[in-house]
């Protein structure tokens, strides 16, 4: 497993896909997929969006991402950088972010690579590119 974190819009679904071969029909988007898709899919993008999406739904996301860890080991996961600044007033919201927090844990813990992506700079915080 690889997973690429950083803050918005700094150019990490680029990286993957120039770097490791993920192309727009292996992707899942956390906006909109299913938990099946992020357990089969090549490269899931916006995993902190689906995240929030299954806090909504009621949903056990730690047991979700602890699944996606066992059962699509192979998989690249893109999620932004949400526990930095202002801590949020809504207590959903500061839910979602220590939640996505846990998840982010959960998941470096079990890649083989974790790329934190500064300004589309890749710089690795575990493993080798």
């Amino acid at each position: 497993m690889i997973l690429i974190t950083g803050g918005a819009y700094q150019g990490k679904k680029n990286y993957a896909f120039r770097t490791f071969g993920c192309s727009e029909n292996s992707v899942a988007d956390g906006l909109v997929c299913s938990i099946n898709d992020i357990l089969n899919a090549e490269c899931i993008t916006n995993y902190h969006i689906f995240v929030k999406r299954m806090l909504e739904d009621n949903a056990d996301i730690i047991s979700v991402t602890k699944q996606l860890c066992t059962e699509n080991f192979n998989a690249v996961v893109i999620m932004n950088e949400i526990g930095c600044g202002i801590v949020p007033l809504e207590k959903k919201d500061r839910i979602w972010r220590e939640m996505t927090g846990k998840c982010g844990c959960i998941i470096a813990e079990n890649s083989e690579r974790v790329i934190r992506m500064i300004n589309s700079v890749p710089v690795i915080i575990k493993g080798e590119l």
